[in-house]
C-alpha cells in the first residue's frame, strides 16, 4: 500500500494507525501492531531500542509521531 512521503502515522503495509518504526539497516518501515516485529512490539509507548545496525521506535500513541 503506497503512502504520501513522509507519513509515518500509518502503517505502510495496511494503512492501519501506526505503532512505530523499524531501521533496519538502511530501511525503515512504519508498521501497525499486526506487522509490527516482536522487538518493537515488546516496547513500552515512547521506548526505543537500538540493536547492531537495527533500530526500533514505539510511538507513545498508535498514529502519532514519538
Amino acid at each position: 500500500m503506497e503512502k504520501p512521503f513522509g507519513d509515518e502515522t500509518t502503517c505502510q503495509v495496511c494503512g492501519k494507525p501506526a505503532i512505530g518504526m523499524e531501521i533496519l539497516g538502511c530501511c525503515k518501515c512504519v508498521v501497525c501492531e499486526e506487522h509490527a516485529s516482536i522487538h518493537l512490539r515488546n516496547l513500552s509507548p515512547g521506548e526505543k531500542l537500538i540493536s547492531g545496525a537495527c533500530y526500533y521506535v514505539r510511538y507513545k500513541k498508535p498514529g502519532i509521531d514519538p
